[in-house]
């Protein structure tokens, strides 16, 4: 069998070629004999992006930006289309992996290492036929001696689509909203732990921290600290950094919260991994000190979680006597305070797989875990189970949506059980892992409407809730119309141009649509009392963006926004209406993200541009302190884009106080113009 395969695969490749379907380019002089200043350039983007793609973790999306530019020069090199689809199956992006892959396949790379992943990219997008179609000719096209060390992965990985399946049909009766921009970043974000009433949270971020963040040689992550958000009514405020008697210069991660919210565990990375602990007295968290050698020994524990009344932790660990890498075990607190030698769950919940994150219910017998084992999607899925009589039930899958076939982790959620967390990767995330709500809705009621819960591609906003057959009335919000053309600034002629929709507090791309080709002419319907970002984009002009506050009104309300372009040339300035600063200080407030990522996608698909960031402030207080300001805010947005890859070469900045207003410093209105940040083309 293995004969007639390569065979098969030796034909197959050679029909390709034959017929000219499949031709591989090599960045070479022959290849390229009348571009030899931009094959130069491309060689040294496949350089930088190969350096940065060999180590791996943090650095695939750094590599991104330099394959993408080589890519551009030379769409046609297997190995580059490989790589590019590597780089995105490593993102929230994974989806745009499935084109690079095939193109890889096409092209006829020489590994067929593409098939595996270019199953796991379907995978991951809920193409299960066809990620299974993938999965079975990978392993048709394996030696015996490499089937040996393979079939258990490609077997698995197929079970894993037959059970996603099956879950799919039935999804759990849940809403799942990102947790906002207040509390993820463009870094991984994860391990949310909550108290029992749902007031308190601590969650666990790999954003830079401090004037000098260190990174993990290792993932070339920086290293994980705790932070804390303060719950203001229904939403999270920013978080802050716990300090130092939490986070210390090693890796600091929650790894479980007491019921009451005053007993913090941590994960500490020293001698592979041990749990820490921390006490709230009221008024102070005491520093972090090791919970005990028991449970600290020689081996790695992470996540933790202690039953309400504290006497007994259910943790983590890769120790001895397990049944797969990583089990759950428990111990208990005698009379005296010392922890028991660690008993295994057993093998009712562990699997030969990899168990990762704990959480018990403040009921003390319901307890929630991810699992690589039992019915997974793929990855990581949560599952729940209760001890009762004696004896552990048979881990209950959570179920899609809530379980993805990613990585699903650290679920906790509050005593109701109306209201969970967790933490997983999605296409809506601002990057990496994100913290996710989980809104339970209970049994099924008749509907008589189902809007969705978000704008994907609509420029009118639905409702937020479901519309249940028992409730009396059916409000309907009024809208606010903004209407205008968009048109060139010097011709006046009418342009299409990508209109993008962002919602500014959740940073959330609510729409994308295009101006009418002949007239210039858009539509937006939005519902008030809510901050929203524009951003208009056409080929070769400067992107436009606007800030818009839409008040609620209890009237339908109309706007006339007409929206003029200018060309992409040396010494256009335009200002960036959607980066916010806190007052008197320079750290990018998170709803500036939304325009930073279009500035940045410009500086990527424009690879010759170099821009320069200016700073400006009203003319209250004095010169210095408006200098210093105004170019401190300046050099956060350059190092924004420094640290998504921009070559800082092509980054200029500085802070020019008030000494270039652009409205008067007599009124509020002036002087809030006047407070602004600007780009301007310095080469192009």
């Amino acid at each position: 069998m293995y004969y007639i395969v390569k065979l098969f695969l030796i034909g197959f490749f050679l029909i390709n070629s034959l017929q000219g379907v499949a031709q591989n380019v090599e960045f070479t002089r022959s290849q390229f004999p009348d571009d030899r200043r931009e094959l130069r350039e491309a060689r040294r983007n496949l350089r930088q992006g190969d350096r940065l793609f060999d180590m791996g973790g943090g650095k695939y999306s750094l590599a991104l930006n330099y394959y993408l530019k080589a890519q551009e020069f030379n769409p046609d090199n297997a190995w580059l289309n490989y790589k590019i689809g590597v780089c995105y199956l490593n993102s929230i992006h994974h989806k745009k992996a499935i084109e690079y892959f095939e193109e890889a396949v096409r092209l006829n790379v020489p590994t067929l290492d593409v098939y595996y992943k270019l199953g796991r990219a379907f995978h991951l997008n809920k193409k299960f036929d066809k990620a299974i179609d993938q999965y079975t000719f990978y392993r048709q096209s394996l030696t015996p001696g490499e089937l040996i060390h393979e079939r258990e992965k490609i077997d698995k990985r197929i079970a894993e689509c037959n059970n996603a399946k099956e879950l799919v049909e039935n999804p759990a009766r849940v809403f799942i909203d990102n947790a906002g921009s207040n509390i993820n970043s463009n870094y991984d974000d994860y391990s949310p732990v909550i108290n029992a009433d749902g007031t308190k949270m601590f969650f666990t971020s790999r954003r830079p921290i401090g004037n000098r963040p260190r990174t993990d040689r290792n993932d070339h992550k920086y290293y994980e600290n705790i932070l804390k958000p303060r719950k203001l009514n229904d939403s999270w405020e920013n978080p802050t950094e716990m300090g130092r008697r939490i986070n210390s210069r090693s890796h600091d991660a929650t790894a479980g919260l007491s019921h009451d919210g005053n007993t913090l565990l941590i994960y500490r990375g020293r001698r592979g991994g041990d749990i820490f602990i921390s006490e709230f007295d009221g008024e102070s968290w005491s520093r972090a000190s090791q919970i005990s050698r028991a449970i600290n020994s020689n081996c790695r524990v992470s996540s933790a979680t202690l039953s309400p009344d504290g006497n007994t932790l259910y943790f983590v660990s890769d120790r001895e006597g397990g049944y797969g890498e990583k089990d759950i075990w428990y111990s208990n607190r005698g009379e005296r305070g010392r922890w028991s030698e660690p008993v295994n769950l057993g093998s009712t919940v562990n699997t030969e797989y990899k168990e990762k994150s704990v959480f018990m219910h403040p009921d003390g017998k319901t307890l929630y875990f991810s699992s690589q084992g039992h019915n997974s999607m793929g990855g990581f899925d949560i599952f729940k189970t209760q001890y009762i009589g004696g004896r552990w039930t048979e881990p209950e899958n959570l179920g899609y949506p809530i379980n993805t076939p990613d990585d699903n982790l650290f679920f906790s959620i509050t005593e109701d059980g109306e209201t969970g967390f967790y933490s997983t990767r999605r296409e809506d995330g601002y990057g990496g892992s994100d913290i996710y709500k989980i809104t339970f809705l209970g049994p099924e009621k008749p509907m008589i409407n189902t809007p969705e819960r978000k704008l994907l591609s609509s420029v009118v906003m639905p409702a937020d809730d479901i519309i249940m057959a028992d409730e009396v009335e059916i409000e309907v919000t009024p809208m606010t119309i903004i209407r205008g053309t968009i048109t060139d600034k010097e011709t006046e002629e009418p342009l299409s141009a990508t209109i993008e929709l962002f919602d500014n507090e959740e940073d959330i791309l609510l729409a994308q649509f295009s101006s009418d080709e002949e007239t210039g002419e858009y539509a937006i319907s939005l519902p008030g009392g809510k901050n929203y970002g524009i951003s208009v984009q056409a080929e070769d002009y400067m992107f436009y963006s606007e800030n818009i506050d839409v008040i609620e009104s209890k009237v339908q309300r109309e706007i006339i926004n007409n929206i003029e372009l200018q060309k992409v040339e040396i010494g256009e300035a335009i200002v960036l209406e959607n980066i916010f600063f806190d007052t008197g200080a320079s750290t990018l407030r998170a709803e500036s993200y939304a325009e930073l990522g279009v500035l940045y996608q410009m500086m990527v698909d424009n690879p010759n541009l170099k821009i320069k960031i200016s700073g400006h402030t009203d003319d209250r207080g004095g010169w210095d302190l408006n200098k210093r300001l105004s170019e401190d805010r300046a050099r956060a947005v350059v190092e924004f884009l420094i640290d998504r890859g921009i070559d800082p070469d092509r980054l200029e900045y500085e802070g020019y106080a008030y000494s270039k207003p652009i409205a008067s410093n007599e009124t509020e209105e002036g002087r809030q113009k006047n407070r602004r940040t600007e780009f301007e083309i310095i080469e192009n």
